[in-house]
């Protein structure tokens, strides 16, 4: 009898192959593909292991529910995203795009544990610690609680551990970490499944709180086995352009508080800063300009104002320019269709047209529909829409405005700013809406001419 030809098989989703093949083709997972164990058809029945008093299963209703707090790692906008701060016994991993800022956060997270008169251990697997320390002078997260390793054995970093009895560990990152139980290279999914099993199995076992970083893939999703999500209780993303200083810490995955959170941050030449109210952040300071206007957007439960600008130009080209920066492309030629049709801007067609967001935010959600038509009916018009003007509402192919989620929230976020004249879904129409803001702009600027007459 011919012996069967080796198998192959998916470690992400279990597919399998006769032949070696460097992509899966069930899952679309990258180096998941290993060689199997040969079956040998035979079943080995498990002996029950014995169960002391201690584990006896219990009703549920004896069970007596311990509360486990939230105790703060002195970085405000980080503990809004954990939702309180850091449990004792969670692992948390925090993903980035290289340079975002993953190692200057948590490095600045490790300092004001520190601080606090908690023992931290930092281990670094891909710098050495003068490294670490030349950053750390430069950030100020000089503090005597804060120990610093340069490690890439798992077997050395689990010593280090006992060594340090830290009260805090974080490991940058998960997939430059190697442990000799697995043959893999790091970075592999099996190494890495290895390595964040073991430190996860750590933290529950001593109620330590381990931080991970973790890389991410060309698509922006994390790299490594799915399985590493599942087995830790946060996930977060840090996400930001690396030509702009903002950056957003938002929960993808959250056992102990919401999701929908997002912590916002400033790098700066000194490290990185927070930003509790970044209110003015995308908003130009200069003279009312025809071209312009203000949105209420909604990151998590944060209503932040953005300013969207537009710039409208007559050209004679057959096919006119439509370049847009912080807003969906689609939605853009979309709402310039409904502009044409259904608000009387027949001349549309002829312009170039350019549509921007200060700040570098991106805006993705539909709230911003009627801000950016009313920019491009100002600019058009070339009328200058009034500082305390403010607008969001989904603009629908019939040129309805239709409402937006959490439409309180942003109606009092703006005026809290001092946004006296709010369009939102009740100006009925996107003609009506074009039509109030443009008088408003006439309005404002007849009163601007008595003033100076």
């Amino acid at each position: 009898m011919a012996k069967p030809a080796s198998a192959y098989r998916c470690t992400e989703c279990g597919w399998s192959t006769v032949k070696w093949v460097g992509r899966c083709a069930e899952c679309q997972q990258w180096g998941t593909v290993v060689e199997a164990s040969e079956q040998t058809g035979i079943t080995r029945s498990l002996k029950p292991v014995a169960i002391g008093a201690s584990q006896v299963a219990r009703s549920i209703t004896e069970v007596t529910t311990e509360e486990r707090g939230h105790w703060p790692s002195g970085v405000g906008e980080f503990d809004r995203v954990l939702g309180g701060g850091i449990v004792p016994g969670a692992a948390i991993l925090l993903s980035g795009e290289p340079g975002v800022g993953k190692s200057t956060l948590l490095l600045d997270v490790a300092a004001r544990v520190a601080a606090s008169g908690r023992r931290v251990l930092y281990v670094s697997a891909e710098e050495s610690v003068a490294q670490v320390r030349l950053r750390a002078g430069r950030t100020g997260a000089m503090q005597p609680e804060l120990f610093l390793a340069a490690e890439t054995d798992l077997a050395t970093v689990i010593g280090q551990v006992d060594a340090v009895q830290p009260e805090l560990l974080i490991v940058d990152s998960v997939q430059t970490v190697t442990s000799s139980l697995n043959d893999g290279i790091a970075g592999q999914p099996g190494q890495v499944r290895e390595v964040a099993s073991t430190l996860i199995r750590l933290a529950k076992e001593r109620e330590l709180p381990v931080l991970l970083v973790g890389h991410v893939t060309k698509d922006g999703t994390i790299a490594g086995p799915r399985l590493l999500e599942h087995l830790v209780d946060v996930v977060c993303q840090f996400e930001g352009d690396r030509q702009t200083a903002l950056r957003f810490v938002r929960a993808l995955k959250n056992r102990f508080g919401p999701t929908d959170e997002v912590g916002c941050f400033e790098m700066t030449g000194d490290g990185i800063s927070e930003v509790p109210d970044p209110s003015g952040l995308f908003l130009s300071r200069g003279a009312a300009v025809s071209g312009t206007c203000v949105t209420v957007a909604l990151e998590g439960r944060r209503a932040l104002p953005v300013e969207v600008q537009a710039l409208v130009v007559a050209t004679k080209a057959p096919q006119p320019r439509r370049v847009v920066n912080g807003v969906d492309p689609s939605r853009v030629a979309m709402i310039l269709a409904v502009l044409e049709r259904r608000a009387g801007l027949r001349q549309i067609g002829e312009h170039d047209v350019y549509v921007s967001t200060v700040g570098g935010v991106r805006l993705i959600e539909p709230g911003a529909d009627l801000a950016i038509a009313i920019a491009i009916a100002s600019a058009m018009r070339d009328r200058a829409v009034p500082h305390n003007l403010a607008a969001f509402g989904e603009i629908s192919l019939a040129g309805e405005v239709r409402p937006v989620s959490s439409a309180k929230q942003r109606g009092s976020e703006a005026r809290r700013l001092g946004y006296t004249t709010i369009l939102d879904v009740e100006a009925g129409s996107v003609q009506a809406a074009v039509g109030r803001a443009l008088a408003a702009a006439t309005t404002e600027r007849e009163r601007e001419l008595d003033a100076a007459f």
